[in-house]
């Protein structure tokens, strides 16, 4: 992908999320973008940095250490969401480096996350991730067991946690899962809300998303 191609898409999907917030009577000032640049070099991160994009999502800690330290001290204030899966055993990295973590899902991270957080006096956005397709391949906790996950973190872990994740099932409508999640934050006195990819991110901000995590729509295809 060609330099101007991301910052064309980046362009792109800052005025989609402009026209849904307008579309459902929200701040756009309040809808975050993630531009999710998991499997990419730093070639093509760098013109969308130089577009004025801070905040990036990564999937994998070891991808985002070699990658990311360089084009952090190139531009300072750039936010990185780990917004995959965690390792507990790799803790102590993405507390190191991410800016936010949009996995929190069992009880073995929280203890590792709540350890480092303390010893490190660093303290990333904390996202539960909500299963709410009880898809047996993902992780994520089960809508049902939510609530008492959540205070679980809170009182067993001493963890601050910021919102909720969720990634609809492929098959299906996302509008569903998008409300049941952001339904279970509000009952939990949760503000944010991590929702939405690139096909639905509108009916994320429609139901209350504050982070849409979009990649290929601004870098285009992976291979």
């Amino acid at each position: 992908m060609t330099n101007n191609l991301s910052s064309t898409g980046l362009e792109h999907v800052r005025a989609e999320i402009a026209r849904a917030c307008r579309d459902a009577g929200r701040n756009a000032a309040d809808v975050e973008l993630v531009a999710v640049s998991k499997t990419f070099p730093a070639e093509a991160i760098e013109p969308v940095i130089a577009a004025g994009q801070r905040l990036f999502g990564e999937n994998r800690v070891q991808e985002a250490k070699n990658k990311w330290p360089a084009l952090m001290a190139a531009t300072p204030g750039i936010k990185l969401h780990l917004i995959g899966p965690l390792q507990s055993n790799k803790a102590k990295e993405a507390v190191a480096l991410f800016d936010a973590i949009h996995s929190v899902d069992r009880p073995s991270l929280c203890e590792a996350l709540s350890k480092e957080i303390q010893k490190q006096g660093r303290t990333p956005l904390l996202f539960a991730e909500i299963n709410t397709g009880a898809e047996p391949q993902k992780a994520g906790v089960l809508p049902q067991d939510a609530d008492a996950f959540l205070t679980a973190c809170r009182a067993t872990y001493g963890l601050t946690m910021s919102g909720l994740m969720c990634i609809p099932p492929a098959d299906e409508a996302p509008g569903p899962h998008f409300a049941l999640t952001a339904k279970i934050a509000k009952r939990n006195g949760l503000k944010l809300l991590s929702m939405g990819m690139s096909a639905d991110f509108a009916d994320a901000i429609a139901l209350g998303a504050t982070h849409v995590r979009v990649g290929s729509a601004i870098f285009g295809g992976r291979h």
